[in-house]
């Protein structure tokens, strides 16, 4: 006897639940990831930035690109 084909509604409701595990992963390394640049930011100091100053900071620095806005911040 063949094996029929799964169908679209199957295939459909496979994909809702592989998106819904990658969703829950995501959040994982989303938690994981902000842990370790945490730990980053008080090795260097930064635990006394206020967090929108840092916010803002970090936004220019990603607008400018790392490169030049290390570049800018280089002693001359």
């Amino acid at each position: 006897m063949a094996r029929s084909k799964a169908s679209a509604r199957d295939a459909l409701k496979k994909l809702r639940e592989q998106r819904g595990e990658l969703d829950v992963r995501e959040a994982q390394l989303r938690d994981e990831t902000a842990a370790e640049l945490g730990k980053i930011l008080i090795e260097c100091g930064a635990e006394m930035i206020e967090p929108a100053d840092l916010k803002q900071l970090v936004r220019a620095s990603m607008t400018l690109g790392i490169e030049a806005a290390l570049q800018r911040l280089a002693p001359a």
